[in-house]
């Protein structure tokens, strides 16, 4: 992986107490960090001492905002709970890892962790061993001690790409994919896609190509093989800025709606560049899922709601389904209406 690593004085906090109501910003430590709080007091001073804490990074990223962020927030003020998201402002991995660190130390009810990158396995370890329930959402860690996973089938999101290409394209034609190389959600979904192609043999793939999570990048990327592959027939993207980089110079280019494209997420824009035939296809996850329920998963650790045995966890057991397969949303010119101004 290629990022520029942020200094952390770039976290950003969000949180969210109860009903919304009055708004300050102390801050949490004024040299690294700013907070947001929205504090109306709890609807139950049972939960009072309660504080439900998600990590990520990259905390601005309008995906994350309207999707992971928005549905967590809104269980918290629905549960009556105090919640709160931090991370670094940018992608930085080793932000997110220290914020993971620095978390601990307040003892939260439970940690919402963002699985950017397999290097947060110690850091999640930490705070399970510390006593935390820690679930792990979007992309697992596969070497950490987390109580629970909720997230997507990367293979599946390839495979789907790949099926539409193949049925887009009569089985015939060149192809190339990109999306941010080394993660090993985007690993998984090349894997499905090529698994897909190699079961036709008019398929021709030319490239896999890092797009580093950067609309330009992927817009430079697509303009140089359109130049050196003029045959080229379709294009898969695997990251939320893939699909609106592949369709800017595939615009540029004049063609578009000849040539297809398929990608991931479901943001405005790419919404929108369907509904004008650009896109033809998104694999759209269902995020919402991810922070709501791993919310809930969090909740019912610490309440002990369904007891499996006389001591759970001196028996070893956690009490919630251990990983979580939140399924796709296929979007298309066919559905397109259905997925624009839901919220």
């Amino acid at each position: 992986m290629r990022y520029n690593f942020k200094p952390r004085h770039n976290i950003f906090i969000v949180c969210l107490l109860a009903m919304v109501s009055s708004c300050q910003l102390p801050a949490r430590n004024e040299a690294q960090s700013a907070r947001l709080t929205y504090d109306d007091g709890p609807t139950d001073t049972k939960l009072s001492n309660e504080e439900y804490v998600m990590v990520t990074t990259s905390v601005t990223m309008p995906m994350y905002v309207n999707h992971d962020q928005a549905a967590f927030l809104k269980w918290g003020k629905e549960k009556g709970v105090k919640v709160s998201i931090l991370g670094p402002a940018e992608w930085d991995v080793a932000g997110q890892i220290n914020t993971i660190e620095e978390v601990i130390n307040s003892r939260p009810t439970g940690l919402l962790i963002n699985g950017t990158d397999p290097s947060l396995a110690h850091a999640i370890n930490k705070a399970v061993e510390a006593g935390i329930p820690t679930v792990v959402y979007d992309s697992d860690i596969p070497n950490s001690k987390r109580n629970a996973f909720l997230g997507t089938d990367w293979y599946e999101i390839g495979k789907m790409q790949g099926e539409e290409i193949v049925k887009l394209l009569h089985g015939k034609g060149k192809v190339a994919y990109m999306g941010i190389l080394g993660l090993n959600n985007m690993e998984a979904g090349f894997s499905g896609l090529l698994d897909v192609f190699k079961k036709y043999p008019g398929i021709q793939v030319v490239g896999k190509f890092d797009d580093k999570a950067n609309v330009e990048e992927a817009a430079k990327i697509t303009s140089d093989l359109l130049a050196a592959h003029p045959d080229i027939a379709a294009f898969a993207g695997f990251d939320s800025n893939s699909g609106p980089g592949i369709a800017l110079a595939v615009k540029e280019a004049g063609k578009a709606g000849k040539i297809k494209i398929t990608t991931v997420d479901r943001e405005p824009e790419h919404l929108a560049l369907v509904k004008q035939g650009v896109i033809q296809m998104l694999a759209g996850q269902k995020r919402e899922l991810f922070t709501w329920y791993g919310a809930q998963f969090l909740y019912d650790m610490a309440h002990h709601t369904n007891k499996l045995s006389g001591n759970d966890r001196k028996a070893g057991i956690t009490d919630v389904p251990y990983t979580v397969n939140t399924g796709l949303l296929k979007i298309t010119s066919e559905n397109i209406d259905q997925f624009i101004n839901v919220h």
